[in-house]
This record gives structure tokens, C-alpha cells and sequence, in this order.
């Protein structure tokens, strides 16, 4: 595998799909076996009230393998410790990327898109070139996972931060995704400066330059089919579509997959 960087601003060489299960996975997992979920029926960030009791750091490995094979994943044993923390982490406030509001449009009350510019910042990126989109984007989040949680140089959790983005690419006829996904992470405020290096080095850090994009939320499934259905939406509501990059897009996801008013966006990404 190539570890190249995954610019906002179209410096991605290889194409990628997308399909944000795994944090779909991570709710689930809480849920059903009955922990406290961080997200409340709005989407929002809830306090967790218990402390992981012993034995559940089995117990959601175990889950998590169960639910991954269903995507046809395997989760190693390894994992037990990086899950077991962001999980127990879950009750803190989850950062968000900064962001200048530039411009929106509205329709009836509801946003149709935004226009907004993302400032230069560093991102921990992994490319991921499986057979399926659910096992590029369940294996490299795994990595990110345990980059989050201590396997990094400075050895410390670092705290989620959100949307996590993955970056997608048309085909030549552009009637699908191609098959490499990069899933990339938002480097934390406070450790923008001199952010802790991965021990892993398939996850490269990126400075990604100042980039103009143009959001479109969603609901539901992030899957092949809805990514282009909501491609050819945003394509059709732009004023000017063609001053985008016309083969490179990123899906945003913010709330937990699973839930009612799950929140995701398209963005479309202003020619440099």
C-alpha cells in the first residue's frame, strides 16, 4: 500500500469509497449490551453515569467481532484495548472541525447546501484498498483507532473529534465509486502544532491546505448508491458545479449511524 498524503484540496491520488459503518458499530456495540449510549435520541452527546465494570472489555470485543464478521472483517484480539477506551471515552465533548460559514442556501426554512472554507490543519489519514467498501473503511478506521488510543508517540488518548471524513472518487464514466477509501481523522486543537506521530506508519500525517467546500447534508445509509445518488444532487443545485473538483468528493459523518436523525454531508471540494 501506498502512504501518500489525502488532500482536501484534490492532492489525493488514488481514488476511495465510503460507507461510515464503524462508528455504527461502536454505538451499537454500547447499546446493546446495555451501556449508557453517548448519543441521545437527537444525536447529541449524553453523559455516561457507570464505569466500565470488569469483564465488559471482553464483552465488546467480543460484540464488535460479531458485528464485523457480518461485514466480512475480521477484528484481531489486539483490538480489545482501543475499543474498550473510546468506548469508556464516549461521554466527552466530541470536537468539531473548525470552519468559516462563507455562504447558504435555503429552501422553505431548510439548508440545501453551505458554502464554507476548512483552514489549513493536520490530519491523521489511512488508505485502504479492500475487495468490499465496508472492510476498507472498518480496517482503517481500526488503525485510527489505535492511534486515537495511545499508540502514538506521545502514548496518551487523544480524544475523538468530528466529522470523520472519507474521501471518494467517480470512476472514469463517473457511474460509481472506485474501490480505495481514505478515512482520515481531525488532529485534536491542542495538538495541531506538533501532533503525537502515529506507531503505525500506513497512517500518514497531513497538513491539508485552505480549503473552500460546499456541504449538503443527508440522512441515512452511506453506501455506493446513496453517495452518488447525493453526488448528482448537489451537482444539479450548484450554481456553478463545474468550478468543483469533478471526481473527488468527501462524506462527512458526525452522529451515530444508527440513529433516527443521523446526520452525514456531501462535500464537494472548489477547484484550487
Amino acid at each position: 500500500m501506498q502512504r501518500e498524503g489525502c488532500r482536501m484540496s484534490g492532492g489525493v491520488q488514488e481514488p476511495a469509497a465510503a460507507g461510515m459503518i464503524t462508528l455504527d458499530d461502536l454505538d451499537n456495540m454500547t447499546d446493546e449490551l446495555g451501556s449508557d449510549s453517548a448519543y441521545n435520541s437527537n444525536g447529541s452527546i449524553e453523559e455516561e453515569t457507570e464505569p466500565m465494570e470488569d469483564g465488559e472489555q471482553d464483552r465488546l470485543l467480543n460484540y464488535w467481532q460479531t458485528v464485523a464478521r457480518g461485514h466480512q472483517v475480521e477484528v484481531p484480539n489486539e483490538m480489545a484495548e482501543p475499543i474498550h477506551q473510546l468506548t469508556r471515552n464516549r461521554a466527552e465533548e466530541r470536537q468539531s472541525v473548525p470552519f468559516l460559514l462563507m455562504s447558504c442556501k435555503e429552501k422553505c426554512g431548510e439548508v440545501v447546501y453551505e458554502k464554507r472554507q476548512y483552514g489549513k490543519a493536520r490530519w491523521a489519514c489511512i488508505k485502504m484498498n479492500e475487495e468490499r467498501y465496508e472492510q476498507s473503511i472498518c480496517m482503517g478506521f481500526m488503525k485510527l483507532m489505535r492511534y486515537i488510543c495511545e499508540q502514538n508517540s506521545s502514548g496518551q488518548y487523544l480524544g475523538m473529534t468530528i466529522p470523520i471524513l472519507t474521501t471518494v472518487h467517480t470512476d472514469e464514466a463517473r457511474n460509481g465509486l472506485t474501490r480505495s477509501v481514505t478515512v482520515a481523522y481531525y488532529i485534536p486543537n491542542h495538538l495541531q502544532e506538533d501532533p503525537p506521530q502515529p506507531t503505525d506508519q500506513e497512517i500518514i500525517i497531513e497538513e491539508w491546505p485552505s480549503t473552500v467546500v460546499f456541504a449538503r447534508p443527508f440522512s441515512g445509509a452511506t453506501n455506493e448508491e446513496s453517495i452518488m445518488r447525493e453526488i448528482s444532487l448537489l451537482a444539479e443545485l450548484l450554481e456553478s458545479p463545474d468550478l468543483c473538483l469533478q471526481d473527488t468528493f468527501i462524506i462527512a459523518g458526525y452522529t451515530n449511524p444508527a440513529a433516527a436523525n443521523r446526520r452525514n454531508e456531501i462535500w464537494f471540494l472548489q477547484r484550487p
